[in-house]
């Protein structure tokens, strides 16, 4: 059941990422297997420098679909948090 009012994921993909995730919230409440609107939340929740979210929506989305493209997304973000610690350690 969509919601004529409602925007999209692609229009949601435009919108600055702390209007986006309550919208992307909404749409995963009536949309909980969509692989995409998941990636789409990890990506909003890590511009927004909440990493533990970004993480979790990116295990959601190959849970959904093991050869998602957020397997590359989260190699990233751990590669990412990786070279960040190692700086932390090694000031």
């Amino acid at each position: 059941m969509e919601n004529q009012d409602f925007p999209s994921l692609a229009q949601i993909k435009t919108i600055p990422a702390q209007d986006a995730i309550p919208l992307l919230n909404r749409y995963l409440l009536l949309h909980p297997k969509d692989e995409e609107a998941y990636i789409l939340r990890g990506m909003k929740y890590w511009s927004c420098n909440k990493r533990k979210e970004a993480i979790m929506d990116y295990i959601s989305a190959i849970n959904i679909n093991p050869d998602s493209k957020a397997k590359m997304a989260l190699q990233y973000a751990y590669s990412i948090l990786d070279y960040y610690n190692k700086d932390l350690l090694n000031p």
